[in-house]
């Protein structure tokens, strides 16, 4: 009976042991595992993409876009005197020569402020000219046009339509017109006297205004502008178009090309006088 036991207490000692050297070999192999993976690197996730920051404003909170542009347009100037006895006068100066006839040296520039949905553009065109103007040699022998003009506006727009690919605003506004110089006819005939039609001309025209963008991506985008005026207050009519297709080439820079059309019809003391600026146009628009 005694050895019985002593059999069974050796059993359960062997057990025992072979029991303990599996639970520390796998302590063991445990603290391995542990000790490895502590080695491993953390896994990191890619970094997602970031669009290049937008660049610094000129203004804190406000956006300054500051437009250069070079216009080349077929320029008509019409007189119509109030003497029905005096027949009308008109010429159209081209492109090519537009320049020709430019006396000084010509400014053209645009610049927008914006806040949020609100926003001023402003633009402004300086061009001293002399040119002919035709009569057909009725009574009159032609004439001259010397004066430079300075036009200058100023809309006030809020936007009425913001989506991530397009955008619409609505404005009012005013545009200044100044003619500084003469305007006259030359006679043709001995009895006919040389006529003066305007000796400097300066009015301002109440605006209404709109533009629509739309943005095709890949840095290609369109811009529609227009605007009409005058109503009576300065000139009968006043009002242009403006379209353009737009480049992104770089954040802060776009390049624009299209077409503008700027016109006017005015009454002054002695004829009617219109004129009418149609062509193409090139212009970059510095973000700051």
């Amino acid at each position: 009976m005694g050895a019985k036991l002593e059999n069974g207490q050796d059993s359960w000692k062997s057990a025992g042991n072979r029991l303990f050297r599996a639970l520390l070999t796998l302590a063991i192999i445990l603290i391995g595992l542990s000790e490895a993976r502590a080695q491993q690197p953390i896994y990191q996730p890619p970094p997602t993409y970031q669009a290049p920051p937008p660049p610094e404003m000129l203004l804190p909170g406000i956006e300054v876009l500051a437009t250069t542009y070079l216009w080349f347009p077929w320029t008509s100037v019409g007189i119509r005197p109030a003497d029905t006895r005096i027949p009308s006068a008109s010429n159209t100066i081209g492109p090519g020569d537009l320049y020709g006839h430019l006396t000084w040296v010509p400014f053209m520039g645009q610049a927008e402020f914006r806040s949020d949905s609100f926003g001023v553009i402003t633009d402004f065109i300086h061009a001293p000219l002399k040119s002919g103007i035709s009569t057909r040699d009725i009574l009159f022998g032609g004439g001259t046009a010397n004066f430079t003009i300075n036009t200058g506006s100023a809309v006030a727009l809020y936007r009425v339509l913001a989506l991530p690919d397009q955008n619409a605003d609505l404005g009012l506004g005013f545009r200044a017109w100044g003619l500084g110089g003469d305007i006259a006819l030359n006679p043709a005939r001995r009895f006919v006297s040389p006529v003066t039609i305007a000796n400097g001309l300066s009015w301002a025209d109440p605006l209404i205004a709109a533009r629509y963008h739309y943005d095709f991506g890949n840095g290609l985008a369109a811009t529609a502008y227009a605007d009409l005026g005058g109503f009576g207050v300065g000139a009968h009519f006043d009002w242009q178009l403006l379209g353009t297709i737009d480049y992104a080439l770089r954040p802060g820079l776009d390049l624009h090309a299209g077409f503008r059309s700027l016109n006017f019809s005015f009454g002054a003391q002695r004829a009617n006088i219109s004129m009418n600026m149609n062509g193409p146009i090139i212009s970059a628009t510095f973000r700051f």
